[in-house]
């Protein structure tokens, strides 16, 4: 019996497609393998670091965790946990230290089970003190160190391989911001683009960092003029085979909570009595300030004089025009030496570029919903917000506690202040501005590029090695692209041109 013409063709053709098939799969997983294996590290240890972030108004604990085999690379390090220490900052213990160290044990209990047993011998701790302890070293230098060492103590307790508490200046914390930003955002990390295109079709800015803590402001970017007029508040960073001149300067006692202080020394040596009708708080709201709080404060001190009376009582008026008036008064920008300034004699060059602006900048301006607001609309909600009264803004943000709910409409009127008149952002440069809390599910801020700073991991080159040569590389793939090229013309070959067909066909 004749056997069907089709079950011919299925055995004539059967071997040869598998074999050329199976061989071209092999080619192009051999090709993908080594184009991966080169241009891929494969991560097989991790490592940790701790951070704690003593500032102010509260202290916030950080864990990173980074593979060992890309230790000095760029957008590697990710944020795995955070914890904010409850109670005020350190420096709030000034009268009772060793409360400093035992606020801390919530969050490093936490590390504890975080970080991996094994880890714990190798893995490094930091705490870095900022504007807070700044001003404490100032009002008190020996209880400065005793809340120092009441830190240190606590800390090492745990098997953790400690590094020591230290005061950052504010040009650091400055710095580390911008650095923790950049580095987060993937900027010193120079793209291959670059090296083939136009500068035009290549993107190699730095992002500019705006901070805003209780007890300084930072601001810090990359200048676009060549001449800085104050080489004091330059600094030079050589990063992955790139040069970097940063701007940056730290506003002492210009944080929110300091400013407010500082309004309101203005406001009780403008006033006759211990009444002050305050437009930066909602109508219907009151306030007790004892006189001591301003005489003892190192931001007031100095210009403080002696009232009649004890303590400073507040009622709120809400009127943002006239708040951003009486913000004004806190900034001397009468005299500057240099040809522009920000506030107090302080040379700053023109802003240029993206910002980030992040800590209390992005908490605020969250809270009153205008992160991405074009500037007049966010004059528009502070006019708005500001002039409700207090009952009105308590029945709309019942969970919110009355201190920080109250100087929300001071605080936003500050930002604009702070940026718009002192800084020059424009109408148009605002839009430049990105306010936010985290990039890439890590908090901005200066904890991070303290670190990469103290680990190391920040190399003046591009620190990656191929596995293969380049020689090596572009053999392998010549072979394999060869390989995978010839055995798609043999099966078009056998595809169109089978011998058992032609034998049929005779």
């Amino acid at each position: 019996m004749d056997q069907p013409k089709g079950s011919k063709l299925r055995k004539c053709f059967r071997p040869k497609y598998i074999i050329t098939g199976f061989l071209l799969t092999v080619a192009i997983i051999a090709l993908i393998t080594v184009a991966v294996t080169q241009n891929h590290r494969f991560s097989r240890n991790s490592k940790y670091g701790v951070v704690l972030d003593a500032g102010s108004s509260h202290t916030n604990m950080y864990i990173y965790k980074w593979p060992a085999e890309k230790e000095n690379d760029t957008g590697v390090v990710e944020q795995v946990h955070a914890c904010e220490v409850e109670g005020p900052g350190i420096s709030s213990y000034a009268g009772a230290v060793e409360k400093a160290g035992v606020s801390l044990k919530h969050c490093m209990d936490w590390a504890k089970e975080i970080v991996p047993q094994a880890k714990h011998h190798e893995t490094p701790v930091y705490l870095g003190a900022t504007a807070g302890m700044r001003l404490l070293r100032m009002e008190n230098a020996e209880t400065a160190k005793r809340v120092l060492s009441a830190v240190e103590e606590t800390l090492c307790l745990y098997p953790f391989k400690f590094q020591g508490a230290r005061i950052l200046s504010g040009k650091e914390e400055g710095a580390y911001g911008w650095i923790t930003l950049n580095y987060l955002l993937g900027n010193f990390k120079e793209s291959v683009w670059p090296r083939i295109l136009p500068h035009t079709f290549s993107s190699t800015g730095t992002t500019g960092a705006l901070d805003l803590g209780g007890a300084s402001t930072q601001i810090t970017f990359v200048p676009d003029q060549d001449k800085i007029e104050t080489p004091e508040d330059t600094l030079n960073f050589y990063l992955y085979g790139k040069n970097y001149t940063v701007y940056t300067h730290s506003f002492l006692c210009y944080g929110k909570d300091q400013a407010l202080r500082l309004k309101v020394l203005k406001d009780v040596l403008n006033s006759s009595t211990g009444r002050i009708q305050d437009p930066c708080f909602q109508q219907r709201y009151e306030r007790t300030i004892n006189v001591s709080d301003l005489r003892i404060n190192p931001c007031t001190a100095s210009d403080f004089a002696t009232p009649s009376y004890s303590q400073i009582h507040i009622e709120g008026t809400g009127d943002y025009e006239k708040c951003l008036t009486s913000i004004e008064k806190i900034f001397n920008i009468v005299d500057c030496p240099y040809s522009s300034c920000s506030f107090n004699g302080t040379f700053l060059p023109e802003v240029t570029g993206q910002f980030g602006a992040f800590s209390a900048f992005y908490y605020v301006m969250n809270f009153l919903n205008i992160t991405k607001e074009p500037l007049d609309k966010v004059v528009e909600t502070m006019k708005a917000f500001c002039s409700k009264s207090w009952v009105e803004v308590k029945a709309d943000f019942p969970k919110v506690k009355e201190k920080y709910l109250s100087e929300y409409c001071f605080a936003g009127t500050y930002i604009i202040s702070l940026l718009v008149q002192r800084y020059n952002f424009t109408n148009e440069k605002w839009k430049n501005i990105k306010f936010l809390a985290k990039v890439h599910n890590s908090d901005a801020g200066w904890a991070l590029g303290y670190m990469l700073n103290l680990t190391n991991m920040i190399p003046a080159e591009q620190p990656y090695i191929r596995p293969l040569s380049h020689a090596s590389y572009v053999s392998l793939m010549a072979i394999c692209s060869i390989m995978v090229v010839s055995l798609l013309f043999i099966g078009w070959v056998i595809y169109r041109k089978p011998k058992c067909l032609k034998k049929e066909i005779i």
